[in-house]
């Protein structure tokens, strides 16, 4: 993820292009070619990355009253595959597509966010609870169908998790206990975990993100910031 100048930015109907990495879409599946060099240590991340979506679904969510923060659970169901050449990895298994836009800065209209998807036994759940800035909260809990059916549900209790080494707070909704698997990401205001938890009568292992935007406006992790996403000249 290095951040480019508005030149290095190419958009179509089809395809979006950030420097030597761009996004194609056939009809049928999103083609992401990946060509950057890796930090904090320089290496070659060469390859590419296949999403091929069940269902499109039209549905977006607006995340506060103005509606200047949506999100929109594109794909809530398809099949990824990634062919890495450098270094030479490959993965394919069970995906998800997403997209979160608005014309405001998130920390402006948010302190913090808890998120997490799972693959159901007929289909995917998804849960997103956020704090906004008014004091009052986002807490959506729905299902997916194969085919983009979606169907909301009362959300479990809140399961309180280990905070991450940076400390940033990390909860889940479940019906039961709750455990981390494995912490995929740990930086200064944002966590990615693997996460064991029941849903629907049914134990499912989520895709889980803690996202602290009170952490993330403090002056000192602005100022880390491009040591973890470097920023090129174009």
């Amino acid at each position: 993820m290095t951040e480019r100048s508005r030149d290095a930015v190419n958009r179509t109907t089809d395809t979006f292009t950030v420097g030597p990495s761009h996004l194609s879409w056939d009809g049928r599946s999103l083609t992401i070619d990946v060509d950057e060099i890796t930090v904090p240590i320089p290496g070659r991340l060469r390859g590419t990355i296949r999403l091929v979506p069940t269902a499109i679904t039209q549905q977006a969510f607006s995340l506060n009253r103005s509606g200047n923060h949506q999100w929109w659970p594109i794909a809530p169901c398809a099949r990824v595959q990634v062919r890495l050449d450098h270094p030479r990895l490959s993965w394919q298994g069970d995906g998800y597509f997403d997209m979160n836009h608005g014309d405001a800065p998130l920390e402006q209209g948010f302190a913090d966010w808890q998120w997490s998807r799972g693959a159901m036994r007929d289909g995917t759940a998804i849960l997103y609870e956020a704090q906004r800035r008014d004091g009052n909260k986002v807490d959506l809990a729905m299902t997916f169908d194969p085919s983009g059916r979606m169907q909301a549900f009362d959300p479990p209790p809140t399961v309180d998790l280990r905070r991450t080494g940076w400390r940033v707070a990390r909860s889940v909704r479940s019906e039961s206990a709750a455990k981390i698997v494995k912490t995929l990401e740990d930086a200064p205001f944002y966590a990615r975990s693997v996460i064991s938890a029941k849903l629907l009568g049914e134990p499912v292992t989520l895709m889980h993100e803690s996202l602290s935007l009170d952490r993330f406006k403090m002056p000192v992790v602005q100022a880390m910031l491009p040591f973890r996403m470097p920023r090129a000249l174009r």
